[in-house]
């Protein structure tokens, strides 16, 4: 196969670039099928990489120096206010996400596989059509759907590069620093965002429509995030809608709604942060068997097949959370099932992150999901007011929380607000794999002075003598 054929036939062909399609690309060279990734971007990475995850966090690490910063003052350490130079932040995402590319485009060409910029429809279950390429069209034995999603749009709100009215693709080409900048949407997109441009200097009012930040995170673990959020915001508004947008050429003009009261608020820009939709039209999956749910989500088992038993789908594209990591996990599986290979997405704890000051991160059954399905769970709460080294910190506002079976300690989830949350998750996430139970966890070390001391010590809360509290202290049992 040359490229520049009109036509050409693999025997994997995978259909998006982001992190479940070229995971599923790589493993399915690995295990020595003939692969075509075909992706409308000339390099793999996806949203994740270019628009999403990888360009949110360099900002928030910048972000949370000059939050730091600032916080020095009462421990005796002051500076000066920072220079902000928005060209020398955009130029280092940029050295980021060109590096993090590079190396992606490397991994491709070391293992064989096709790189097509172009965009692929299904013609059927073993054809389809490129449009926009050198090629015209490829024949496949298997196919992988890795399409992914796309910002939810609020009616009346058109969203355009280098307009007032912003989703997270045109907020992270971080054009400017609004003065007053208002974010539809308390999820993780809309709070990871605010935070950016607050700790740049926007005055940032954020609205939910949903009685709390974060629905369906546990509150406690929430609450020191809404703590620091006060501070750092300069309005919170939840329970409130959007009844009106006017993008004009000065501002735009929002129409809010609370409590059946509506007022009129006016932005130098605003940010529209309500979710995610699958991208499962235009692929041709109408002349497929693949089936689709009511919100257009393709439909999988566990390994990843769909309805047309050579079609594999995953990632955003199949709902799940939209999680990086799942996609990843999911490509994998894909290929390894499109290769005949005895395989299934088989996951008891997917871990999940908000990377705001503080971070939330939570990992298998949530407090909010066991009362929900009125499950009798023993919670186990360490406060990190009690931790040595978050005092050091002065990060005494976090919390770690294990959730056990009460009959035998097994641990079922773990929650953990604070510093550094994304690291310590994970040792909860093996801990839930192996079927731990909560003494394996107290009994196994811990440094001193650590954040991860917190995970053991909640943990011996259950054991009835954790070092740092007294007695059981901290665990309480819920149905």
């Amino acid at each position: 196969m040359v490229m520049g054929d009109m036509n050409m036939k693999v025997d994997l062909l995978v259909v998006g670039g982001g992190p479940g399609g070229y995971a599923a690309a790589f493993r399915g060279a690995d295990l020595g099928m003939d692969v075509a990734l075909v992706d409308l971007r000339e390099r793999p990475g996806g949203t994740c990489l270019y628009e999403g995850c990888i360009p949110s966090k360099t900002y928030l690490h910048l972000a949370e120096y000059l939050v730091e910063t600032r916080k020095m003052a009462h421990m005796g350490i002051h500076f000066p206010p920072p220079r902000i130079d928005l060209d020398e932040i955009r130029a280092w995402k940029e050295r980021v996400v060109t590096s993090m590319a590079d190396g992606l485009v490397g991994l491709a060409k070391k293992r064989g596989v096709q790189l097509i910029q172009a965009r692929a429809v299904l013609q059927n279950s073993t054809t389809a059509r490129l449009e926009g390429g050198d090629i015209s069209s490829i024949a496949f034995t298997k196919c992988i759907v890795a399409s992914g999603s796309q910002p939810a749009i609020l009616p009346g709100c058109n969203v355009a590069q280098g307009g007032r009215i912003m989703c997270s693709r045109e907020a992270l080409a971080l054009p400017d620093i609004p003065t007053d900048l208002l974010v539809i949407g308390g999820g993780y997109v809309g709070l990871e965002l605010g935070s950016v441009y607050a700790a740049l200097g926007s005055r940032v009012h954020l609205v939910e429509l949903q009685p709390a930040l974060l629905q369906g995170v546990d509150p406690d673990l929430v609450a020191p995030l809404r703590y620091k959020l006060d501070t750092l915001f300069h309005q919170i508004d939840l329970q409130t809608g959007i009844a009106a947008v006017e993008e004009r050429s000065e501002e735009v003009e929002v129409l809010v709604e609370k409590h059946g009261r509506k007022e009129t608020l006016h932005f130098d820009k605003i940010l529209v942060a309500v979710g995610r939709s699958p991208s499962s039209g235009h692929l041709g999956l109408e002349n497929t068997r693949v089936t689709l749910d009511a919100a257009g989500y393709i439909q999988v088992d566990k390994q990843q097949q769909t309805a047309e038993p050579g079609i594999f789908a995953v990632g955003d594209v199949c709902g799940n959370g939209m999680l990086a990591h799942t996609s990843i996990r999911q490509g994998r599986v894909a290929a390894e099932a499109a290769a005949g290979k005895p395989t299934t997405y088989d996951v008891r704890a997917v871990p999940a992150v908000v990377y705001t000051d503080p971070q939330i991160a939570w990992c298998g059954l949530t407090e909010e999901q066991a009362k929900a399905e009125g499950k009798d769970v023993t919670v186990l709460r360490f406060p990190w007011r009690y931790s040595g080294r978050a005092q050091t910190m002065g990060e005494t506002e976090g919390l770690t929380k294990i959730l056990a079976e009460p009959r035998n300690g097994r641990i079922l989830g773990v929650g953990i607000s604070g510093r550094g949350a994304e690291g310590l998750i994970s040792e909860a996430v093996l801990a839930i794999e192996m079927g731990a139970v909560a003494e394996d966890l107290a009994l196994s070390l811990h440094p001193h002075p650590t954040l991860s001391e917190t995970l053991g010590e909640a943990a011996e809360i259950l054991l009835g003598s954790p070092t740092h509290l007294l007695g059981k202290k901290g665990a309480e049992r819920k149905t």
